[in-house]
């Protein structure tokens, strides 16, 4: 009874909890090691996008994690155990029942594994290892998991500070650092990642060679590094499309194509603009996006009418319109996710009318700084936002 207490005091120590989560989980599994004079211990983390456990920490067999091994979930010894949610005592190691390479190699004999859990969801597998022919009991089970838990909490901050850091780093490079000059418009962009979780906002300006001017602005359904993931293929994609054809819905329609074949399941909504070289005629179609806010001098803003269409990736057959404006000197169009108006308990038809109410023909900077001010003032986003204004100069003034 006093070496159990004992152990579970090693397992739950509270000085554990002053190292960062990867150096605790080292020493976890040299504490984990010892308490059952095992020969290896290790965690996996699960790779949600590859359906693969990955080595991410380990001890007594560091080749796991230097050589980067992976196995797939389902197969083997711990991808059984991630497949089925289930601890798993194995007493015969062999190419049947084993797929890592090295634990055949080292000649591990016996394999005593549990899932990692947080959130009610698998993230990973910890595992213990013996060169010795042994029995694992149910009582070493209960032990291994509580250690496991604690390992899940260090693996599950990781996890999660990894795929916010990678992903904003996608946005950063994916969104353009500056604006391309435009002679005959004004523009100014404003940018904020959602809070918790970075999401797959995005926006884009760019010319094309025949001079025309292209904005895009668009949303992917989902957050963290999955969704800023597909925000940059779907960039990339409909820049080399429209390179291809001015069409804006032929665009959309070849994004939509490619969308649903190498990334089924992936919803988004999308809105492409492609202004005349003059800047007097906008041609828009939007892929479910909310329409842009347009604004001529001495008028009031007002919902630019033009067709929703279907989200990119909702149907294999979707078909949308093309809505072309007049844009007269000196107007100017908003375009937003819609993190900038939905809020809580707010009907956004609340929050396009304020929108509307905000927006005018002035400067693109002043007027993006008093929509940012009104609409998200002091508050933490709770949802990205872009919003990117856009003038047409007046007539008779300087670039």
């Amino acid at each position: 009874m006093e070496d159990r207490l004992r152990d579970i005091q090693s397992i739950t120590d509270a000085a554990l909890s002053r190292l960062d989560d990867q150096d605790l989980l080292t020493e976890l599994l040299e504490r984990t090691r010892a308490i059952f004079q095992a020969d290896t211990a290790a965690v996996l983390r699960l790779d949600y996008g590859s359906g693969h456990l990955v080595a991410a920490a380990a001890s007594g067999l560091e080749e796991e994690v230097r050589q980067g091994v992976r196995i797939p979930v389902g197969r083997g010894f711990a991808g059984r155990i991630a497949a089925e949610h289930q601890p798993v005592i194995l007493d015969r190691v062999d190419h049947s029942t084993v797929l890592n390479p090295i634990l055949l190699a080292k000649g591990i004999r016996t394999l005593m594994g549990v899932p990692l859990i947080a959130g009610g969801k698998v993230i990973g597998v910890l595992h213990v290892g013996s060169l010795t022919q042994r029995q694992f009991t149910a009582e070493d089970l209960e032990l291994l998991q509580m250690a496991a838990d604690r390992a899940a909490s260090a693996l599950g901050s990781i996890m999660a500070r990894d795929d916010r850091t990678a992903a904003e780093a996608l946005q950063r490079s994916l969104l353009p650092s500056a604006l391309p000059a435009a002679l005959s418009a004004e523009m100014a962009v404003r940018y904020v990642p959602g809070k918790g979780k970075v999401g797959g906002d995005w926006y884009d300006v760019f010319t094309l060679p025949s001079g025309q001017l292209c904005v895009v602005i668009g949303d992917v359904t989902g957050s963290g590094l999955a969704a800023a993931v597909i925000m940059g293929r779907m960039r990339s994609a409909l820049r080399a499309y429209a390179l291809e054809t001015t069409d804006p819905e032929d665009v959309l329609a070849r994004l939509d194509r490619k969308m649903q074949h190498f990334e089924p399941g992936a919803l988004a909504t999308v809105l492409y603009a492609v202004f005349d070289p003059g800047l007097d005629r906008v041609h828009m179609c939007s892929a479910g996006h909310l329409p842009p806010v347009i604004v001529s001098p001495g008028r009031a803003a007002e919902l630019a009418e033009i067709p929703s269409g279907l989200l990119i990736g909702a149907s294999p057959r979707a078909r949308r319109q093309v809505a072309t404006l007049e844009i007269t000197p000196g107007a100017a169009l908003c375009f937003y996710t819609d993190g900038l108006i939905e809020r809580r308990g707010r009907l956004i038809d609340e929050g396009l009318g304020q929108l509307c109410k905000l927006v005018t023909a002035g400067p693109p900077e002043a007027v993006c700084a008093a929509v940012m001010a009104a609409l998200v003032g002091s508050e933490t986003a709770a949802d990205d936002i872009a919003l990117l204004m856009l003038r047409c100069r007046p007539e008779g003034s300087q670039p």
